[in-house]
């Protein structure tokens, strides 16, 4: 099965994400996008971070109704401060059988000289990297494939959201109803 993974703190998960996902799995790419909720991201402060395991729960709850997303706590299990090479080599031991693809934005993938092993990753690793506006995707030739995608891309961010609920602003359409009530609920962010 070819697997294409998201990776992100998702903090919250929001509407633009979901369209990402949702596009990569439309391009018949891969069969499924695994939204990949990180504990702890190396290179993002965690004191902003809602606490992981409500992170994992709003993401699951987004994609509750999608198929061919799903959402991963693969990085739970890991040691902390999460790193992608350590997450697809442990993926690749206990799914062998498994084709994984990593999806990023053309913003993130300028920093890839900054990820752990990134070497590796392009090397092992299909990248299916979506195009942001002033974030020109370089070739690099060691790459064992880069594919870029032209996504439909939303102008909103997780901080934005945040800072929105804690102005007491209506984050609805930002974020799927459900998690929009999850969040209001719980009184997360304020």
């Amino acid at each position: 099965m070819k697997v294409g993974l998201y990776f992100g703190s998702f903090n919250p998960i929001h509407t633009g994400h979901l369209i990402i996902a949702n596009h990569v799995a439309n391009t018949k790419l891969v069969q499924q996008v695994w939204l990949v909720v990180s504990p702890q991201n190396p290179l993002k402060p965690s004191k902003s971070l809602l606490n992981e395991y409500h992170r994992l729960h709003l993401a699951q709850i987004a994609v509750s109704n999608n198929p061919v997303l799903k959402v991963s706590d693969v990085e739970f299990k890991l040691p902390k401060p999460s790193f992608t090479i350590d997450t697809l080599t442990y993926l690749s031991e206990k799914y062998p059988k498994y084709e994984f693809s990593i999806i990023v934005g053309s913003d993130s993938f300028q920093n890839l000289h900054r990820w752990k092993n990134h070497e590796v990753l392009l090397k092992n690793y299909p990248f299916l990297v979506y195009h942001r506006p002033q974030f020109p995707i370089q070739e690099i030739k060691t790459a064992k494939s880069i594919t870029v995608l032209e996504a439909p891309l939303l102008d909103i961010s997780a901080t934005f959201i945040r800072d929105s609920i804690k102005k007491g602003n209506s984050i609805q359409y930002l974020v799927p109803d459900l998690v929009a009530k999850e969040v209001e609920e719980n009184g997360y962010y304020k």
